[in-house]
């Protein structure tokens, strides 16, 4: 069995528990983190809105830039997937 860890993680002043493997303690507790952070510059932003309006914009922007960066991957996997085509044609053609 997997070696197991109950932590607990505070997002915008609640606590957390969770069970994760050992090898994901540092992503998760950076990932709160993050969050933390990105809820504390909408609260210096925008005083008259509440902590679960400011998860709610995180995790908007969050999940933006998750799809960004997987369109980007996939530009990239696109432009590889290209480039050998071409190269297999080009040997065809010779």
């Amino acid at each position: 069995m997997e070696d197991m860890l109950s932590i607990k993680v505070q997002i915008a002043e609640r606590f957390y528990p969770l069970k994760i493997k050992r090898q994901d303690e540092e992503k998760i507790r950076k990932a709160a983190r993050l969050i933390n952070e990105k809820v504390l510059q909408y609260k210096q932003r925008y005083s008259d809105k509440d902590t679960q309006d400011f998860v709610a914009m995180a995790a908007l922007q969050f999940v933006i830039n998750l799809l960004d960066c997987e369109q980007q991957q996939n530009v990239v996997s696109l432009g590889k997937e290209l480039n050998v085509l071409s190269s297999e044609l080009d040997e065809l053609l010779k």
